[in-house]
């Protein structure tokens, strides 16, 4: 497909559109080729390709504090005792769990709403 017609269809800007499929085939998920004929396609079939690798690939990590990702790891700012923190505990499991659930479900299935 090319460029407009995914952004038409799935509602993207452009532009923005543009930066999120250079990292998808920086990251060898879609494939191009230029010109009048050319356009983007899944690199691999839609279901060796999940949901968790590209929320990764887009967003950096599943996390939803830095101190609970995995390979950005950073204290938070105002953080006393990471070892005692009741709410890092909480968020690693919210990201664990949200790992779980996006690396299970692959482009060729549609989820639950």
């Amino acid at each position: 497909m090319q460029l407009p017609e995914i952004a038409e269809a799935q509602n993207i800007p452009a532009k923005f559109l543009t930066v999120i499929l250079s990292e998808m085939k920086r990251a060898g998920l879609v494939e191009t080729l230029r010109g009048k004929e050319g356009g983007y396609w899944l690199a691999r079939p839609p279901e060796e390709i999940t949901y968790g690798e590209i929320v990764r690939l887009t967003r950096g990590s599943l996390a939803l504090v830095p101190c609970a990702a995995r390979l950005a790891y950073h204290p938070c700012e105002n953080c006393v005792d990471e070892a005692t923190c009741r709410l890092r505990a909480v968020m690693l499991s919210v990201r664990d769990e949200t790992a779980n659930i996006l690396d299970r479900v692959s482009l060729s299935e549609k989820m639950a709403v």
